[in-house]
């Protein structure tokens, strides 16, 4: 018996994980909405975001998760193709969120504050599905999340220890801990 239930939750594991992958999904294009929110940790994030801001597929970006010591000025330096103007109108930065979990409630209460019923949330492809289910856990039903990943070659180990975070966390809600 204990056989066969190891066997079963193994095999569940797996199949899971299999999913997962298949799950990376793709940029999305052609969807505006209300609102660009980009955690900071991966190559490639800001960049797409600051191109869906510029090609008018939002309102705001938020890039939460910033260093306190970054300035402005500073991450308008680092990214001399995206015009100043659209920084000083459009970008705002985030800097309290220092995990997956605080990125969603600075959003969240970015996002309240905007009265946004919309956003896009750009992350990596591999981190896409954890950090699409703690902010739609932050801001509940009331706003659409629509997912726009960016592609990455990650390795096996950062693919199966997002997994394991991923499965750790819905359990966690499962149960009720919200955290």
């Amino acid at each position: 018996m204990l056989l066969r239930i190891t066997a079963f939750a193994a095999l569940a594991y797996m199949l899971g994980f299999a999913l997962f992958l298949l799950g990376l999904g793709h940029p999305l294009e052609g969807q505006k909405t209300d609102g660009i929110v980009v955690p900071t940790g991966g190559a490639g994030r800001i960049d797409r975001g600051l191109a869906l801001l510029q090609a008018g597929e939002a309102k705001r970006m938020l890039v939460t998760g910033v260093d306190p010591s970054v300035r402005p000025q500073e991450l308008a330096a680092v990214y001399k193709s995206t015009p100043r103007r659209l920084f000083d109108c459009c970008v705002d930065l985030g800097q309290e969120a220092i995990d997956t979990r605080s990125n969603a409630d600075e959003t969240a209460a970015w996002v309240r504050s905007q009265r946004f019923r919309t956003i896009r949330l750009v992350t990596s492809d591999w981190h896409m599905a954890r950090a699409r289910l703690e902010l739609q856990n932050a801001l509940g039903d009331e706003v659409e999340i629509v997912g726009d990943p960016v592609r990455t070659n990650a390795r096996f180990g950062v693919l199966a220890s997002e997994y394991n975070k991923l499965l750790i966390r819905r359990i966690a809600l499962i149960v009720g801990y919200r955290g």
